[in-house]
């Protein structure tokens, strides 16, 4: 149902018009893994597609599986809040008082 996409392209947003993440645009190969092939084969199926993207499978995902999606979505956040805060807190070695009085 899909082929490999060996020069994704971009994915617009419709909303505003910004390019996506060029890797929602890679389509995978068939037969490279039973999960792999299901998603797709469902993702083509109902969106009536031949060439089906990563894309594709999320939006898919999204609606059926929402909460399989929110977990993944929560934990990246959480992750990326965490090393933000571990990055902020290795800019500055002093105590709080000595970057408050720093900052004035």
């Amino acid at each position: 149902m899909s082929e490999t996409n060996t020069n994704p392209k971009s994915e617009e947003n419709l909303d505003t018009g910004e390019i996506e993440n060029p890797l929602l645009a890679i389509t995978s190969p068939d037969g490279t893994s039973e999960l792999k092939d299901y998603l797709v084969n469902f993702t083509g199926e109902k969106l009536d597609e031949e060439s089906v993207t990563v894309h594709m499978i999320a939006e898919v995902m999204a609606a059926e599986f929402p909460e399989f999606l929110f977990a993944f979505a929560e934990e990246n956040f959480v992750r990326g809040y965490q090393i933000g805060l571990e990055d902020a807190s290795k800019l500055y070695e002093g105590s709080p008082e000595e970057a408050t009085a720093n900052a004035e």
